[in-house]
């Protein structure tokens, strides 16, 4: 199974809440640059993708789903800043048992995104990840191990 982790764009400093923040015009441009040069790597479909229900990462989802397609697509209220890696990768997982998808994305946040990386490659320390910052990651259910096979940044 192929793991996808994506941070959101650049967002504004100031909202109501963190939850609140909004992309910036930069942020909307770096991610879809990013998007591109994903389908460029040869990923245009996901089987599910799980986005973080904090706006900026809900419009990362936005701009650039149109350089894709995916089965299926969730809202998930484990993948915001200060979720665990640990459950959020057991979740993908029972998700995987079950479901058996060949690719998940999962768009979220620092440093969640860093441990989530971590996480399903076993002897790695958590990469630091920019903004639109994209990570592939070739995981094997079986031996709960992954490869990162790439790593883009805008």
């Amino acid at each position: 199974m192929n793991v996808y982790i994506m941070r959101h764009g650049e967002a504004g400093s100031f909202a109501s809440s963190d939850a609140e923040r909004t992309l910036t015009v930069r942020g909307e441009e770096q991610s879809l640059l990013v998007a591109e040069a994903v389908v460029k790597q040869g990923v245009s479909h996901f089987d599910l993708v799980l986005v973080s229900p904090y706006i900026r990462a809900q419009q990362t989802w936005d701009v650039i789903k149109g350089l894709f397609s995916a089965d299926k697509v969730e809202e998930c209220a484990d993948i915001t800043p200060y979720g665990h890696s640990e459950d959020v990768y057991q979740y993908v997982c029972a998700l995987a048992d079950v479901q058996k998808p060949q690719s998940v994305l999962l768009v979220s946040h620092l440093p969640l995104v860093g441990y989530l990386t971590a996480e399903f490659v076993n002897d790695m320390s958590a990469p630091m990840f920019p903004t639109s910052g994209f990570a592939a990651i070739d995981f094997d259910l079986e031996s709960a191990n992954g490869e990162l096979m790439w790593h883009l940044a805008p």
